[in-house]
């Protein structure tokens, strides 16, 4: 996916503010840690690794539920 709404960079307060829509994929991958104060600032790379988190497979379903929104958006 050359154009990625999403990168491991991101903070994962920035990711959940502009696309609510990946909340579930945090949840799911065991990253609750999503309105904590640390999500501020915290990246997707560095939340993984705190919690023995697939980084890959995270980013993967990240980047597919934006990608499936703005399909059903007609995006």
């Amino acid at each position: 996916m050359a154009d990625q709404a999403i990168t491991k960079d991101m903070p994962i307060g920035t990711i959940v503010e502009k696309h609510p829509e990946t909340v579930p994929v945090f949840l799911q991958h065991g990253l609750h840690c999503i309105g904590c104060h640390v999500a501020a600032f915290e990246s997707v790379s560095e939340g993984a690794a705190a919690h023995g988190v697939d980084l890959d497979a995270l980013m993967n379903d990240l980047n597919g539920a934006v990608t499936q929104l703005a399909k059903e958006k007609g995006d």
